[in-house]
């Protein structure tokens, strides 16, 4: 017996320094995997939970998805039952019930995105640079739109915040830890490299033919092109006199303003008329908005999937509106045009918000869409004109014209060959070409200007006496970050170059960097001495390129946009 007692104590003594060491290898691997974040206790707090725990970062990645989601979908129901409830609802200012309309909206995507994110982990055999992105996009865009929602209320002097600004800030702090923890698990998972150049990664499905085939196409169909043309078609007939010429889409309608002899009068009715929740290999429903002015607030949601709109070029199809916060609108909601649904592309159209200068935030594209592309379009406004909101978008050989901050939010961006011309603003106001606003570390995010023109438009370069200060970008967020290569900076830039956004706040936190800029607003040697401001050399400036920053080369190949994968070659 004594024998027994004396090896079944060795074995409980044994079982238990396992048992701790256990505990203490999976405590040390949590710790560390938590330092990634930005909210480590909270993190370690999360992970303890876990009854089974894992050991692994990957794992503790995709236990803490499941918790966003059971979060996403609490916080969308109670936002949803304030604004559906008498009891709340008519205790709801104008401005309060616009900005939780929003919230509900933004809660809803987060439900999506953290949905298709859990999706894709489970499905994953192996892990590519393509899924890496895609999720860490998606988690990126939770992030933006929980601070989104969390600007909104708070800029509505909200009396809801009392209630809902913890659960808000709570959320918030557990989707930026889930972001944390996940992107560090793929990057151990998966080793970044700097993609090789000429890599297109074009998918399985057959390459659809030339764009401007599909442009001369949809032009020579119309009847709004022929006024003596008997027209009585139908989407089908288009479709056919389409294919006939090669074009693989997977239907085609047009619009005309003026008459009843297309398809639609309004843009609006005929992205309804699209189906829902196509997947890429479907092809793009094609909508053709002939010459003219829509007076219409446009939306794409986001089961309106892989729609390419085509109009007959800049200043000749026009969607126009003038929503604007000072009459009532939320900044997120004020735009003429806004765009949920992923790989959006528009293509000759020109998009206005004429409110003016003295309206303040008045959007004229809010565009948040994954994988979205926007080639030879205008965008007109004045403060905040073009809102990038969030997820991976690519701007090619497009004008954007305004004044306050007005290319701003919290895509991963990249505009090549564009025109950005900064108005004549309100007096005493100045001009910020960027506003970017990361807010997380882990996102991976940010507004790449790559080979594009820094300039005054007419009506701010025609006023001789004009005093206003103009600036390449300030820091809407802590982490924000923005650069500038290879573009021509005109004389209206002051020689420091960057303005601050409140004091000192974020200085040292964001990333701003300019490389090989040229003309007389392009002399670095008098910019801001903060410590996030860089010039950068090519190896830096290589991170915010089409191929490093948003892989924009695995969906533009397939829609025949032209773009640069790398820095210019001189």
């Amino acid at each position: 017996m004594r024998t027994s007692t004396t090896t079944s104590s060795a074995l409980f003594l044994l079982l238990s320094l396992l048992f701790l060491s256990a505990k203490t290898t999976s405590s040390q691997s949590q710790s560390d995997a938590c330092k990634s974040t930005l909210y480590p206790k909270l993190c370690r707090s999360i992970l303890s939970t876990i009854r089974s725990s894992p050991s692994d970062p990957y794992n503790y990645g995709k236990f803490s998805i499941k918790e966003c989601i059971k979060q996403a979908h609490k916080m969308s129901k109670s936002i949803n039952y304030l604004l559906s409830h008498d009891k709340y609802q008519s205790k709801l200012s104008h401005p309060e019930a616009a900005a939780l309309a929003d919230c509900y909206q933004l809660s809803e995507l987060n439900v999506d995105y953290l949905e298709a994110t859990s999706s894709e982990l489970k499905s994953a055999e192996l892990l590519s640079d393509e899924l890496v992105e895609k999720i860490t996009s998606l988690l990126s865009g939770v992030v933006t739109n929980q601070q989104t929602c969390f600007d909104g209320l708070a800029e509505a002097k909200s009396g809801v915040m009392a209630g809902l600004g913890e659960p808000l800030k709570n959320a918030t702090r557990l989707y930026s830890v889930s972001l944390g923890l996940v992107s560090r698990s793929l990057d151990r998972n998966l080793k970044k490299h700097k993609r090789k150049f000429g890599g297109s990664g074009k998918p399985n499905w057959p390459v659809r033919q030339r764009l401007e085939s599909l442009i001369k196409a949809l032009r020579k169909t119309s009847c709004h092109n022929d006024k003596w043309k008997k027209c009585n078609r139908g989407s089908e007939r288009i479709l056919g006199e389409l294919q006939s010429n090669g074009i693989i889409v997977q239907d085609a309608v047009i619009v005309s303003p003026y008459n009843g002899t297309e398809n639609f009068t309004t843009i609006g009715d005929a992205i309804a008329f699209a189906p829902n929740n196509t997947k890429p290999e479907d092809g793009y429903f094609v909508i053709y908005a002939t010459e003219g002015y829509y007076e219409e607030y446009v939306i794409v949601p986001k089961n309106k999937k892989n729609i390419m709109l085509i109009g007959d070029g800049i200043n000749r199809t026009v969607i126009t509106g003038n929503h604007n916060v000072i009459d009532g609108w939320t900044t997120f909601n004020s735009s003429t045009f806004a765009v949920s649904g992923e790989r959006f592309v528009a293509v000759d159209v020109t998009f206005r918000n004429t409110a003016g200068p003295e309206k303040h935030q008045a959007v004229a594209v809010r565009n948040n869409a994954d994988l979205s592309t926007f080639y030879r379009c205008s965008f007109e406004g004045y403060q905040d004109t073009l809102y990038v909101h969030s997820l991976r978008q690519f701007y090619r050989e497009c004008d954007i014209y305004g004044t306050v901050d007005f290319i701003f939010g919290n895509s991963a961006a990249v505009f090549q060959q564009c025109n950005l011309y900064a108005r004549k603003p309100l007096p005493n106001q100045k001009n910020a070409f960027t506003a970017q606003g990361r807010s997380d570390p882990n996102q991976n995010t940010g507004i790449s200007i790559h080979n594009c023109t820094i300039q005054a438009a007419p009506d701010l370069a025609m006023d001789l006496n004009s005093t206003t200060m103009n600036y390449l970008g300030r820091p809407w967020k802590l982490y924000s970050r923005t650069v500038f290569m290879q573009s021509y900076i005109g004389d209206l830039i002051s020689p420091v170059g960057w303005l601050e956004w409140n004091g000192t706040v974020g200085t040292d936190t964001l990333y701003y960097g300019e490389f090989e800029n040229y003309g007389p607003g392009a002399n670095t040697s008098s910019r801001v001495q903060w410590p996030g401001f860089i010039v950068m050399n090519a190896s830096q400036a290589m991170n915010f390129t089409v191929y490093n920053f948003t892989m924009a080369d695995t969906w533009l190949t397939d829609i025949d946009i032209p773009f640069s994968g790398g820095l210019l070659q001189y």
